[in-house]
């Protein structure tokens, strides 16, 4: 018997009740329904709505199937549809005609958006500790290699020499502003839809202040209407979630670039690799590939429940059914993905030789030829002319800047002088970059100090 069975004079088609079901998936929602509920029939009393009695009863049938729940013992059925409807059976089968007064005054309508913003507000709690232990990953990684220089990259071309550090803490701060996304998008999260109803609220004299206080949200929902046709705060996530796998899929991305033997900057634990079926010599860089993947299908999840949105008329309609999965997807997706590369993290190992020896080729230090010029006096554009044809001259050569002879150098500019080679020395060049938010080891150093106690 379906709760809206009176209206009908045919049973539901088999096919009809497999494909409109939701259980399959919004199982995922028990404990935040079984929650909503709760808070629900003690408003429901405190109103004079229901008794106390009932509503104590309510409570207490609700206590014990979140305990059948949390057993794996609570047995759903698609015959049931939803999660609703599936706990309030099961509620009716333990107290009797009692458990039918505890949906007065809500809807499923306003019951499901309750349940997706008290499922996702925990889900965003757990991300933001996830960012902040990857941020801790990566602040130590920065400490322990500071020493460590490497080409600075553009166009994937050695560009400018740069500490690692300075380069990790660039994904730290990736992460950092990740996390403010997270905070943010909570925001709109904590507000309260139920009391919305199905649309049109209710008339009973229900408290939804109260409700609100109960569940620890920040605040109420002003219209009913777009309370429980919206789902922008789910989309919020999910752009905000797409937005930080796009930055662990850079990072991948360079990392398998760096354990590649063109490279050979990075050695990934074993324990994060796999090897080959055919290829006995092979270690595959599989975690930052996967996760480099898996962004893929973050954006879709993302796409997905735009198109779904766009063009519903309101209120309610069925189509938002399909807003739980792929935030499902997301969050499991986020969550495993944050774990396992904060953990492969702290076990790689950064190849301080190669890093420095490639820094030797590609002549990164060549903006610092054209900035000793410009401290000479000489124009910033004619600087950057003399420079370009010493650097032609040393392809010709094939030689590196720092080798040029004295002779050589003052051949395209009598201004220069002995200095010139502690000018261009590559540790030089790196730590008289001291601005801040520079590569310099004491800007670094600073860097660190305060990501660090922002995390505490």
């Amino acid at each position: 018997m379906k709760m809206w069975d009176g209206r009908f004079q045919e049973s539901t088609d088999a096919l009809v009740e497999e494909f409109n079901a939701s259980i399959g998936f919004d199982y995922k929602l028990a404990q935040y329904d079984i929650q909503g509920s709760m808070a629900h029939a003690k408003m429901l009393a405190k109103c004079g709505i229901i008794t106390t009695e009932d509503s104590q009863k309510i409570i207490k049938g609700l206590e014990e199937i979140l305990a059948e729940v949390e057993a794996g013992e609570f047995e759903f059925t698609v015959e049931l549809e939803d999660i609703h409807m599936n706990i309030e059976k099961r509620l009716t089968d333990k107290i009797g005609a009692v458990g039918g007064k505890l949906h007065t005054a809500r809807s499923r309508n306003d019951q499901v958006a309750l349940d997706v913003r008290l499922y996702l507000r925990d889900q965003i709690e757990q991300i933001k500790g996830l960012v902040k232990q990857l941020q801790e990953v990566l602040l130590e990684l920065a400490e322990d290699n500071i020493d460590i220089i490497m080409p600075g990259y553009t166009h994937l071309q050695r560009a400018q020499p740069i500490r690692l550090a300075h380069h990790l803490l660039a994904y730290q701060q990736k992460l950092k502003r990740d996390y403010d996304r997270l905070v943010d998008c909570y925001k709109r999260v904590n507000i309260l839809p139920l009391g919305s109803g199905a649309l049109a609220g209710t008339k009973f004299p229900i408290d939804r202040e109260f409700v609100a206080k109960e569940l620890g949200f920040a605040g109420v929902s002003q219209n009913s209407l777009d309370a429980v046709s919206d789902r922008d705060f789910v989309i919020e996530f999910l752009a905000a979630a797409s937005t930080m796998m796009m930055h662990l899929s850079r990072f991948s991305e360079e990392l398998i670039i760096w354990t590649s033997s063109e490279f050979d900057f990075v050695e990934i634990s074993d324990s994060f690799c796999t090897g080959s079926s055919i290829m006995p010599q092979k270690k595959n860089p599989d975690i930052p590939e996967l996760i480099r993947g898996k962004t893929g299908r973050v954006y879709g999840n993302l796409m997905q429940l735009l198109v779904t949105m766009k063009g519903l008329p309101l209120a309610y309609n069925k189509d938002m059914q399909e807003d739980k999965e792929g935030l499902f997807d997301t969050v499991d997706t986020v969550k495993k993905s944050l774990e396992i590369f904060a953990r492969m993290m702290a076990k790689t190992k950064f190849k301080a030789d190669k890093m420095k020896a490639s820094t030797e080729g590609g002549f990164v230090n060549a903006t610092d030829v054209a900035d000793y010029l410009v401290d000479k006096d000489i124009p910033f554009r004619e600087a950057h002319e003399i420079v370009g044809k010493s650097v032609f001259y040393c392809i010709e050569h094939n030689k590196k800047l720092s080798e040029l002879t004295m002779e050589e150098w003052q051949g395209f500019s009598e201004v220069f002088s002995d200095d010139i080679y502690h000018a261009i020395a590559i540790e030089t060049c790196v730590d008289a970059r001291n601005t801040i938010g520079g590569p310099a080891r004491a800007e670094i150093e600073r860097v660190i100090k305060q990501e660090k106690e922002a995390l505490n």
